[in-house]
């Protein structure tokens, strides 16, 4: 599995964590990462790191911008996991230049299918595409 790959894994997990139990566990990513990324490799753990804490930092305007590409779809009322992946490849998308938004978006269809259920990747990719297409027209 590539590095970036299983970054994205560790994030969602603890993401969801945060999500359910609230933010006080932000407190424990370091202790989660270590005991989570095999072989503590740094730059999965970095990668990882940033996801989580971009994504957190960022939750509000996230949220803001699913919720206004989504009609019909209340943010809170999203599975924790679809809600969850959204956030975190809106938040490569829009925050993290160095990630083409294709690779944002075929990463978050697949922990969709993978982590939520096999409809959950192609409700993903809906709402991802219009987020890039309007970051790529400035409509944000």
């Amino acid at each position: 599995m590539k590095k970036r790959t299983r970054s994205r894994e560790l994030a969602l997990q603890f993401l969801y964590q945060v999500d359910l139990l609230g933010h006080d566990k932000l407190g424990d990513l370091t202790a989660f990462l270590q005991e989570q990324a095999e072989g503590g490799d740094a730059e999965t753990t970095r990668y990882a790191r940033l996801l989580v804490e971009g994504t957190i930092d960022a939750t509000p305007e996230l949220d803001a911008e699913i919720q206004f590409v989504a009609q019909n779809w209340q943010v809170d009322r999203m599975a924790v996991i679809d809600r969850n992946v959204l956030r975190m490849a809106a938040f490569e998308i829009l925050h993290c230049d160095e990630i083409p938004p294709k690779v944002a978006i075929n990463e978050g269809i697949e922990l969709g299918k993978r982590f939520s259920t096999q409809n959950s990747g192609a409700f993903i990719n809906g709402i991802l595409d219009k987020i890039k297409n309007r970051a790529s027209e400035g409509g944000r």
